[in-house]
């Protein structure tokens, strides 16, 4: 299977231009070391661990959860479901995943096998070169998320090992309180994919997702490299 298998790379590079979430500092990258003079090249690179495409450990939100090293390594390879609502909510920046949205996806595709990581593509990937588009207006956020309502039966009926999405966070910009960080997901220890990018690239069912995300000891989250593998 994997010899056949087609890669496709989830992740936005990360530079210092990336764009971050308000108030969060940007990337710094220092050259430490060069070629020309001491043999090899290294720089010194400093981020805030929530920082491009990225990956949010349960304690981000809820005090005593699993942090960044704790999250098995079995958990961070899993069967990838794509629901993807672009066309149906054409460039709403408020809009939501809804139960509906998941029905049909279901009715359409089969019932979602349990343990998946699953992938919200908005069409918001288009847009992360751009932060007004990307993120709103500066100083009032928007993009879409996952709504409650979805994510409950995501988490509590289909058992997801984790949610991801193409925006900069799992809750709509416009959800000052996080309601799915805060009330559904970390609370039952899923971690998140945000800033996901080339989602449109995947099947609905049938990919698998590895999570490369950086052990920190005690980390809420960490830029991660996230690839697809396409059979």
């Amino acid at each position: 299977m994997l010899n056949n298998a087609k890669v496709v790379d989830l992740t936005i590079p990360l530079g210092t231009d990336i764009i971050m979430w308000p108030g969060a500092p940007s990337p710094e990258m220092e050259t430490v070391v060069t070629v020309a003079h001491d043999g090899y090249f290294a720089r010194r690179v400093s981020f805030f661990e929530h920082t491009g495409t990225h990956f949010d450990a349960p304690c981000h939100f809820i005090e005593g959860k699993a942090t960044v090293d704790q999250i098995p390594a079995s958990t961070l390879v899993r069967p990838a479901v794509v629901i993807d609502i672009s066309a149906e909510i054409a460039g709403d920046a408020d809009a939501v995943l809804t139960l509906e949205h998941v029905k049909a996806f279901e009715a359409k595709n089969g019932e979602i096998p349990k343990g998946a990581a699953i992938l919200l593509r908005t069409g918001w990937e288009d847009f992360n070169s751009d932060s007004v588009k990307y993120a709103g207006p500066e100083g009032d956020l928007h993009f879409p998320g996952f709504g409650v309502e979805a994510a409950k039966y995501l988490v509590n009926e289909r058992e997801a090992a984790g949610l991801g999405i193409d925006t900069l966070g799992i809750d709509p910009g416009n959800k000052a309180d996080f309601p799915v960080h805060s009330q559904v997901s970390h609370p039952k220890g899923l971690w998140h994919l945000e800033n996901l990018q080339n989602l449109k690239a995947l099947p609905p069912i049938g990919a698998w997702i590895v999570v490369g995300v950086l052990p920190l000891v005690g980390g809420s989250g960490s830029p991660a490299r996230v690839i697809a593998l396409v059979p």
